[in-house]
């Protein structure tokens, strides 16, 4: 962990010549980032906080496991300026926790939670998860009811998607793992929205809602094509019309920096063109349930979105996936259940 840490910081430093930005959201996940000694975050903020100017209102994130924080941790994430903790709970039923995995349980979860108010972090996102394999509806109803009780900011309700060449796969394969039905899955998402709404919760993102005032930065920076730099194994970066990534290998990346050659971690994904960036925009706009603002669009691009995606539009609205109004392109209630389509019309 510690030479790891080291070569983060390292890479960190290697950035600071962006010093004309201001940093408006730090966000600590890609994993758990709560296993962690907590020296180590301490060491990692410091370092930021040394080449970089961050705003007096930045929102800095750090996702946390349940079952890996501690008093001590806790204390620490706020001294050093962590605003807001990202809790991957991803459901209250422990048989559903330990047949995917993980190694919490609610009553862990819900121990760390406490601790984390009783401390003084005051805006918390909790992750749930729907389409879990042997998932039943009244299993969702149960853990949404569990945790607004608790009533975190902010919670995030993610489909399960199983990845290739995972345990999950193979099991689902097996069949020792039964997937709801698509059927069932849309009902849970569809009970979920209304629940979590009627319980005092925005919609602001085909995944997240939040409490007036909390709706995730991070979010809506990635959603609306800000820039942002990514640092660490795996990590993400959008800059200068360009999207590229860290290498995966721990490993390589520590060998790599260790040895002066930063940019072997990285490849470029993609390099923009202003038709792309335009396609971009609205994919990454048509993610937000109020959709793509037609006028910030005109600002950035200086060309009306209507006119230059006419076509895709007409096609999307006929089959009643989007709406458009003088100020709003966005999902229709059927267009959330099939938000793939409209997706793949801007790729």
């Amino acid at each position: 962990m510690q030479e790891y840490v080291e070569a983060l910081k390292k890479e960190i430093k290697q950035e600071a010549n962006k010093q004309e930005y201001e940093v408006t959201s730090i966000y600590m996940g890609g994993g758990t980032p709560s296993l962690l000694n907590e020296k180590y975050i301490e060491e990692i903020m410091r370092v930021i906080k040394q080449l970089y100017p961050i705003s007096k209102t930045a929102e800095i994130t750090l996702e946390a496991n349940p079952g890996t924080l501690t008093k001590q941790k806790l204390e620490l994430y706020k001294k050093v300026g962590v605003n807001r903790l990202s809790m991957g709970l991803q459901s209250c039923n422990n048989q559903l926790l330990s047949q995917i995995g993980r190694i919490h349980t609610y009553e862990e979860f819900e121990k760390n939670y406490l601790l984390a108010r009783k401390i003084g972090i005051q805006n918390i996102n909790v992750d749930l998860m729907l389409g879990l394999p042997n998932q039943t509806l009244q299993d969702l109803e149960e853990s949404l009811k569990k945790v607004v009780s608790l009533t975190p900011e902010h919670i995030s309700l993610y489909a399960l998607i199983v990845e290739e060449n995972t345990k999950m796969q193979k099991m689902v394969e097996e069949g020792k793992a039964i997937l709801p039905e698509e059927e069932l899955e849309r009902k849970m998402y569809w009970q979920a929205k209304e629940y979590l709404e009627q319980n005092g919760y925005s919609h602001y993102e085909i995944s997240n809602f939040a409490k007036k005032g909390y709706e995730a930065r991070h979010n809506q920076n990635c959603w609306s094509q800000k820039e942002y730099i990514g640092f660490g194994v795996a990590a993400h970066s959008y800059f200068d019309n360009k999207r590229y990534c860290n290498t995966n290998s721990i490993e390589q990346y520590c060998k790599n920096i260790q040895d002066g050659n930063y940019r072997k971690n990285r490849t470029i994904c993609e390099i923009q063109t202003e038709e792309d960036k335009k396609k971009e925009y609205m994919l990454l706009g048509l993610r937000k349930i109020e959709g793509v603002n037609i006028q910030e669009f005109k600002n950035k691009f200086v060309q009306n979105p209507l006119y230059i995606f006419r076509e895709e539009l007409a096609k999307l609205v006929e089959k009643e996936l989007i709406e458009v109004d003088f100020n709003f392109i966005k999902l229709t209630n059927k267009g959330l259940d099939f938000a793939n389509l409209v997706w793949e019309e801007f790729v």
